[in-house]
């Protein structure tokens, strides 16, 4: 299960976070090639974030997922970084992601785990 979390110093009205949750969604979903119907998409608007000395526009996020495989990581870096500037006016340089590969065992859903 994919579980992406984007934190931003931005707000953001509630048309904007569900468009971005959902393109968030089909990206992380086709470039990972699993079900959509498995990835989960959390979004915090509004956080109170500091980078490289300023306030200006800025988002951290935390991809997380089974078998994320190090080939396409890079494709998803730059498509995540595209869709915060197209999406929120954010600079790419301004996103940072972390990427993390879970283990099967160590990822609960459904009453056990994948």
């Amino acid at each position: 299960m994919p579980f992406l979390k984007i934190q931003t110093n931005q707000a953001l009205d509630d048309s904007v976070q569900q468009s971005l949750i959902k393109k968030a969604s089909a990206i992380v979903a086709g470039q990972l090639g699993k079900p959509e119907n498995y990835v989960m998409v959390i979004l915090q608007p509004s956080q109170t974030m500091l980078f490289a000395g300023t306030d200006s526009p800025l988002a951290f996020l935390e991809l997380k997922s089974i078998g994320l495989p190090e080939p396409v990581i890079q494709n998803l870096s730059d498509s995540l970084c595209t869709l915060m500037a197209q999406e929120l006016d954010i600079e790419k340089n301004r996103t940072y992601i972390e990427f993390t590969d879970a283990p099967r065992h160590m990822w609960g859903w459904n009453g056990g785990t994948f």
